[in-house]
């Protein structure tokens, strides 16, 4: 932080459902253009990396693989640049299948946070591919298919502490749509900025209320707040994904992407 303050950023990528190299390119692109802004906190949409809406091909080793790749090399793209980046991925552990957000820093993989609240109502099915974090957990895993690979955090309650003095916490999409979002003990524990990889869908209404979300959160929890929402690559169906990117300070939106229909 300089005098109290530090650069963010949220990027919502262009993505084609499944294809996870022109995915990975296409977020490394991204990074490259936050760092020239001079960003030193990144973070990118729900599942970026294979895209939310891979529906049954999340149950396909194939996908889940790539997408283990893909990670390493998006954190090996960090090793030259001073920023912290969240990227959000599926990520299997001991036989089951979580919705994560890897957070990465100077080449490496720092830790894995686990979306605790998993929509399954109307056009959200995410029980059927995904297990929920248990609130409690709080581990360590070892990225086993590479080798030499350290222990990792894996844990819904990862913080982490940056040299210049910013604590960050995060929680994925629906968390924050509940009662009680993750992110107030969060904040409770030191976090001063709250990072949201979300996919969420454009109906009437929703945008400014998921504005109103995510003013509200942050001026409860008296902490920045940086909102990364999906795009159009994930309109495959019937739903539509707008890329709606916010960043939010003590109740204040600071910035968001205009709107997609202008």
């Amino acid at each position: 932080m300089k005098n109290g303050f530090v650069k963010v950023a949220a990027a919502t990528p262009d993505i084609r459902v499944a294809d996870v190299e022109f995915n990975t390119q296409n977020i490394i692109n991204a990074m490259e253009e936050a760092q020239k802004n001079g960003a030193k906190i990144l973070v990118f949409p729900e599942l970026c990396v294979t895209g939310y809406t891979c529906s049954d091909l999340f149950d396909h080793s194939v996908l889940l693989k790539a997408s283990r790749k893909a990670l390493l090399e998006i954190a090996e793209n960090t090793n030259d640049k001073d920023m912290l980046v969240f990227v959000g991925a599926p990520l299997e552990v001991n036989g089951k299948l979580y919705n994560v957000a890897a957070a990465m820093n100077q080449g490496e993989i720092i830790g894995f946070t686990t979306k605790t609240f998993l929509p399954n109502y109307g056009e959200f099915y995410e029980k059927r591919w995904f297990t929920s974090a248990d609130k409690r957990l709080s581990d360590e895993i070892t990225l086993n298919y590479v080798a030499n690979r350290p222990t990792v955090p894996f844990s819904p309650n990862i913080i982490i502490k940056d040299l210049r003095g910013a604590i960050v916490g995060t929680e994925i999409c629906e968390d924050l749509w509940v009662s009680a979002p993750p992110s107030g003990e969060l904040c409770k524990a030191g976090a001063n900025i709250i990072i949201n990889p979300s996919a969420s869908n454009d109906v009437i209404g929703k945008r400014e209320y998921r504005r109103s979300l995510v003013a509200m959160q942050s001026g409860r929890c008296r902490a920045g707040y940086v909102y990364a929402s999906s795009g159009a690559g994930e309109s495959s169906t019937d739903l539509v994904f707008s890329g709606h990117c916010i960043i939010a300070d003590n109740g204040r939106i600071a910035g968001e992407t205009s709107d997609y229909s202008k």
